[in-house]
């Protein structure tokens, strides 16, 4: 049996990108906030501003949220008058999700603030410190896959 390394809690993997993540995050929520969302509710609005239309497991699964969560956001942004939904065609059990005018406006607003955090974090950090990380988090991700 393999020796087990004696980690440290706070240096483990999934704890160091928890507060990086965590921190990162920190930053947009104000903002969201200010704009009557949520971090989940951001990700599914930014999917949806780069399709057409999508399937609801497509949904969750490119805006990282669970389905019983994405089941609960929906209607909030559907009532907000956001997003539509519709009965796909080929398959009446799956809806089509898709965004509203006033959906594609709070986007577009939200993006402006998110690019000015952006910057500022490019200032923090260092624009090539950033990419850097970009590369090496997508990295981890592809090989672990």
């Amino acid at each position: 049996m393999p020796e087990r390394p004696n980690r440290i809690f706070g240096r483990s993997l999934p704890m160091s990108l928890l507060r990086a993540r965590e921190t990162v995050v920190q930053r947009f929520r104000p903002m969201l906030r200010r704009h009557g969302l949520n971090d989940q509710q951001w990700r599914v609005l930014r999917v949806l501003a780069e399709r057409t239309e999508v399937t609801a497991t497509d949904l969750a699964a490119e805006a990282a949220v669970l389905s019983p969560s994405l089941s609960r956001i929906l209607p909030v942004l559907e009532a907000r008058g956001l997003l539509r939904r519709k009965t796909g065609t080929t398959d009446q059990r799956h809806s089509l999700i898709a965004l509203e005018p006033s959906g594609r406006d709070l986007f577009e607003q939200v993006a402006m603030d998110f690019e000015l955090i952006y910057a500022q974090m490019a200032r923090d950090f260092g624009q090539e410190r950033l990419a850097r990380l970009h590369a090496e988090l997508e990295a981890l991700r592809q090989a672990l896959s």
